[in-house]
């Protein structure tokens, strides 16, 4: 019998090493690369061909959306003076995972997840509400799940080194990189 078809979001190589072995075991994943917050440039770049190497090892197909900065900055602007996890964050989750329903409906599949869930400094429990509500409006199944447990983060830690992923210090907009830099 075929396993079936999902969507995934990543957001960078060292979460998708471990998230995306996981998810094929039971089903026929796809990858989504859809992250307008990483800043600059250079960096979503870097995560991007970091990704492709993933995509190389695991064996499944990668898309990438479009890279829409002023997008991101736009909807976030007023909320730059929030911390990591804070309110900002909610709306940068809401906004790649509308965009990842839309693609898993472009693809013809009928779930989508992100793998998001697996760091530490993601909550799982709002990125899990939000992919629900947008499950939901697009009638389409979301994997609500917590990566992070059962040593899931530990498990990015250790593929990471297996394959020589870029690791990277901070969560990819530019606001976080400014409160990891002061």
């Amino acid at each position: 019998m075929a396993k079936p078809g999902m969507l995934a979001h990543i957001c960078c190589a060292p979460d998708a090493s471990y998230v995306i072995e996981l998810l094929q075991k039971d089903f026929n994943v796809a990858g989504f690369f859809y992250n307008p917050n990483i800043w600059p440039a250079e960096e979503y770049a870097l995560r991007l061909a970091e990704t492709r190497k993933v995509e190389g090892i695991l064996g499944f197909d990668l898309h990438e959306g479009d890279y829409d900065q002023d997008l991101w900055l736009t909807l976030t602007r007023k909320l730059r003076a929030e911390p990591e996890k804070g309110r900002r964050c909610d709306i940068c989750y809401a906004i790649r995972l509308e965009r990842t329903a839309r693609k898993a409906i472009e693809l013809g599949l009928s779930a989508f997840t992100t793998i998001m869930s697996v760091s530490p400094w993601k909550k799982a429990d709002v990125l899990n509400r939000i992919g629900s509500l947008t499950g939901r409006k697009y009638h389409l199944r979301f994997l609500e799940a917590d990566f992070k447990k059962k040593d899931g983060f530990q498990r990015t830690i250790e593929l990471s080194r297996r394959y020589g992923l870029y690791r990277q210090n901070y969560c990819g907009c530019i606001y976080s990189r400014r409160e990891k830099q002061s």
